[in-house]
């Protein structure tokens, strides 16, 4: 008879049910199979689902029980061995799906009747959440457990689960849903029909793809744990894809209709319930990496292809488990496989340093140049090159399993986590000892953040963070919180996504139709007028709406088209050299380069490195090379200044930190210049403030203002003023 639903326990243990009631265990890698028990004759299984496996802090290594749904209106909670532990009256005909969410603490079935019910962990009904004129044939949890989305005919509904909350209704079909999926990682909703067309939609319903009409109704849709693929299952179809919608490819085994698709653990492989009364197992291979001149492909479960272009050389490398993840950057290959973790160095393929994981299944592997970061579902590990753990940082409700390559960035000094209890919190961490960078307060935006990436060059106090908001608009700002410095500045709008260069501190993202290299974002804190002069720009409107940078490396940036299609681009190399050669205070050398090269955006990234290491002469002939004449002449006036102290605060003044430039001549003692300042800026009340302190000068603090007064033809009108003035 037809196979209704499959789920896996662990990594390497499945669970079938199917119209001749008997429940199946299969093992992939023996080849095992054996009957589990035999349901009675009146129960046929519809959906089934496990109980999550990281309880209240616990975390089993397998799932102990599972509910299974059956048309004759009930659920039943079953133990592993098979025991019938409860059955529970719940709709009037069958049921037709029944999730757990992700904590465990609740269960949400639906059913022919049309009724949502949520369930306590025990089987006791909690409350009918919603009731329907037709069918409800799919439902999904919410990322937080906080939302429930299901089906009505055409129709996706996601509905909260606190009452007098707002529901969201549309439709998104031409025919009948029957399948529905929401991923916890990026918080996608993919749905599919009876029109034969599959699509995915953001949590706020807008869709993001939509397939073309296949032959047949797609009858199972499901997204691997990490957000980064789903399967699609039709006819004798089977079909994964990428979590923007394109195709990596297409099977057609003889299965019949395919009902459930359910994802393994560590996703690597799924198995497929089948109309005509099998399972399908498929596994994911061909997985492509690139880095520089090496090309490295998964060919198969456990081996490992490495081209390297240059002179076509080819090495396999061989593992003892299947490979879960990898990540190729910065010279080294990380793979993880079910038990162990593998460091390659590209120099050398034949001795890999091997160390044991502790949890096992590893969802995102993260590079810098002198340390790599491991995610499980227990933490967030960092670990050397040499194999030897580092840190591992904490944070409060911590969920690990919900975090992807957007969310986490790492750099050589500093780790930084978007937490999901907050979206406005970006947490920040020392890498070395895994605490909490500065005073240890987080750094919070006004609006939810998307994406989060760390620069990669340069000293810890100079480290920045870029990031994008909900409203797709880009940050940057200092990770170190001090003073001044932490002013969240905006330098862009409209950024689908961006990615730092691995050798040099320089932006580059996709913008609404242009790609854009921020060459000096630094620029913001040192003169804001300049960073468009600082920009280089293409118009790059056949991008597509969800084009990804995947890596900027050298002066080579790869984008994935919305078609899956990969693109090359190429960036001028003189803006890294000039990047060099200032760190390495070669102001003669940057000079030369930018007369040599001729290019304006050059002369202005030069012209704010200069002003941001306070090197006036170099900033001189730089902002002359772009005809801003008035910064020229304020620079040679500050030249002639007779004291070091007042150039570096004219040199502040200059980058519009006006607070912190009196604050450095009041310490070095230059009451009247620290008073001219203010008086120059308007700043009267302070001037004057200053100057009664002090004891000192308030008569020419009066005068200034008498005469600013006349020029203007008004009178005098502050009662300060007034009060001081008659003792004068």
């Amino acid at each position: 008879e037809l196979v209704s639903c499959v789920g896996w326990t662990t990594a390497d243990e499945l669970y079938s049910c199917s119209d001749d009631h008997q429940i199946m265990k299969w093992n992939p890698v023996t080849s095992e199979t054996t009957r589990v028990v035999k349901l009675p004759d009146d129960v046929y299984p519809i959906d089934l689902h496990w109980f999550p496996r990281g309880i209240g802090g616990k975390k089993q290594s397998q799932a102990e029980s599972f509910v299974l749904t059956s048309s004759d209106g009930k659920f039943h909670l079953i133990s592993k061995l098979g025991r019938v532990e409860k059955s529970v009256e719940a709709h009037c005909g069958a049921v037709l799906a029944g999730r757990w969410n992700y904590e465990g603490t609740a269960l949400v079935t639906v059913g022919e009747d049309g009724q949502v019910k949520i369930w306590s962990k025990s089987g006791m009904l909690r409350s009918t959440l919603a009731q329907q004129g037709s069918p409800v044939y799919s439902v999904s949890w919410a990322p937080d457990s906080d939302k429930v989305l299901f089906t009505s005919g055409k129709q996706l509904i996601i509905k909260p689960l606190q009452p007098n909350a707002k529901v969201l209704q549309w439709k998104a079909h031409d025919g009948l849903i029957l399948k529905t999926d929401w991923n916890s990682v990026n918080d996608l909703i993919l749905s599919a029909g009876e029109d034969c067309r599959y699509k995915v939609w953001d949590s706020f319903g807008r869709v993001l793809y939509s397939s073309q009409p296949h032959e047949y109704p797609i009858t199972a849709i499901a997204w691997a744990l990490d957000g980064e693929l789903f399967a699609v299952g039709s006819f004798n179809t089977l079909r994964l894809c990428d979590k923007t919608g394109w195709s990596y490819a297409l099977e057609k085994p003889n299965t019949g209709s395919i009902f459930t698709i359910s994802w393994s653990i560590d996703g690597t492989q799924l198995a497929g319930a089948c109309g005509n009364g099998h399972v399908i197992f498929a596994h994911v291979v061909e997985q492509r990496w690139e880095w520089k001149n090496f090309e490295i492909t998964l060919i198969k479960r456990r081996t490992m292809k490495v081209h390297n272009v240059m002179n076509e050389a080819v090495d396999l490398l061989e593992f003892r488990d299947r490979v879960i993840k990898a990540s190729l950057n910065y010279g080294y290959l990380v793979v993880s496989t079910s038990l162990q973790c593998y460091v390659y160095s590209t120099k050398n393929w034949n001795t890999p340093l091997i160390f044991d994981l502790k949890e096992g299944t590893v969802s995102l592997i993260l590079q810098a140049e002198r340390h790599f970061l491991l995610v499980d579902g227990g933490g967030l590990y960092l670990y050397s090159y040499e194999g030897r753990l580092i840190s591992s940082p904490k944070y409060p409700s911590m969920r690990t399993d919900i975090l992807n390559a957007q969310t986490v960035a790492l750099s050589n000094d500093t780790l930084a986590v978007k937490d999901k209890a907050d979206e406005k919190v970006i947490y920040i961490f020392e890498a070395l000892s895994g605490k909490p960078l500065g005073d240890g307060k987080p750094l919070t935006h006004k609006t939810e953040i998307v994406e989060i990436a760390l620069d990669q060059k340069g000293l810890i106090s100079e480290r920045k963070i870029a990031f994008i908001d909900k409203n797709r608009d880009l940050f940057i700002t200092s990770v170190k919180r001090f003073g001044k410095e932490q002013k969240i500045v905006k330098i862009g709008t409209m950024v689908q996504s961006l990615a730092w260069n691995d050798a040099s501190n320089i932006l580059c993202g996709i913008q609404d139709s242009k790609f854009t290299v921020w060459y000096y974002p630094n620029t913001v804190y040192v003169d804001k007028d300049l960073l468009p002069k600082t920009l280089y720009e293409i118009a790059a409107s056949e991008f597509g709406r969800s084009a990804q940078v995947l890596s900027f490396v050298g002066n080579q940036v790869t984008v994935r088209m919305a078609d899956g299609s990969l693109v090359h681009l190429h960036v001028s190399p003189y803006p890294a050299i000039l990047h060099d050669y200032v760190s390495a205070s070669r102001w003669g050398d940057g000079v030369r380069l930018c007369r040599f090269v001729k290019d304006q955006t050059l002369w202005a990234c030069l012209a704010a490195m200069a002003v941001a290491n306070k090197d006036m002469t170099t900033a001189e002939i730089a902002y002359a090379a772009i005809g801003e004449i008035d910064k020229v002449q304020y620079i040679s006036s500050i030249k002639d200044l007779p004291s070091k102290e007042s150039r570096l605060a004219h040199m502040l003044l200059f980058s519009g930190s006006s607070q912190e430039a009196e604050t450095l001549l009041l310490q070095s003692g230059l009451v009247y210049q620290a008073i001219q300042v203010n008086i120059n800026l308007y700043n009267w009340e302070r001037a004057l403030d200053l100057a009664v302190k002090h004891r000192t000068h308030v008569d020419t603090v009066l005068a200034y203002r008498q005469k600013f007064l006349e020029d203007f033809g008004k009178k005098e009108t502050n009662q300060r003023f007034l009060q001081y003035a008659e003792g004068v």
